[in-house]
């Protein structure tokens, strides 16, 4: 049995059998979907280590699946979509998708970022410090549990949303520019990086911040970046 198991939820059965083929051959257990109910009964049914979402589904849709997912579970997920505007890959990643995918779209490069999103979500302490906890004032996270809380209380973060913490908590009082926090988080080269970027801060803040419009700990650099003041 494959040690990590995908739900590939799409109405086109063409479209996930196709998906499991690549899947299975890069050694992921699959189990399929054909819309957003039906994946969030399988969810609660199986142990699944990533989604992958079409937007448009009968009966519940990506969005709302993602929504309701996120109520509970901080598992990555990637979207899939035919609309190629912006505006659908950041409400997607507002709700909470980690990633996002455009149809057409060649298998492989559906796996690459399935092989991404896994290895930050399985992988424990990417930046490899010593100690597994970092502190900043009643902020803390611990790279081990894969946990922040604020002032003793559990913060839900989103795969992305807790790599992107760990970078600038790792390094606080360091200002990182978008393109160096988008290809140090995704693993990638920054295109179009800043409305995904910006998305992910906005959803972070709101999170860990008592006002997000006057913040403690995420501040912004105008012209410059973004940091975790010290």
């Amino acid at each position: 049995m494959a040690e990590y198991t995908v739900l590939v939820t799409d109405d086109d059965q063409d479209i996930r059998d196709g998906i499991e083929i690549y899947l299975r051959n890069e050694g992921y257990n699959v189990l399929k979907a054909g819309d957003g109910l039906e994946a969030l009964e399988m969810l609660s049914e199986n142990e699944v280590h990533l989604i992958i979402l079409d937007i448009m589904m009968p009966n519940m849709d990506g969005i709302t699946a993602t929504f309701k997912i996120r109520e509970e579970r901080n598992i990555p997920i990637i979207m899939l979509s035919a609309k190629a505007e912006d505006s659908d890959k950041i409400h997607g990643l507002s709700v909470g998708a980690d990633d996002y995918v455009t149809k057409p779209f060649h298998p492989m490069e559906l796996v690459a970022r399935v092989k991404s999103q896994m290895r930050r979500y399985v992988k424990l302490g990417t930046y490899n410090e010593q100690q597994s906890k970092i502190a900043v004032q009643g902020l803390v996270l611990d790279q081990d549990a894969k946990e922040v809380t604020l002032d003793g209380e559990s913060v839900k973060l989103t795969p992305i949303e807790f790599k992107i913490t760990e970078l600038l908590m790792a390094h606080a009082g360091r200002v990182f520019s978008i393109q160096e926090i988008y290809e140090r988080v995704w693993n990638e080269p920054a295109y179009n990086a800043e409305n995904i970027v910006a998305v992910h801060i906005r959803k972070i803040r709101e999170k860990i911040e008592v006002d997000p419009k006057n913040p403690r700990y995420l501040k912004v650099v105008w012209g410059i970046g973004y940091k975790i003041e010290k």
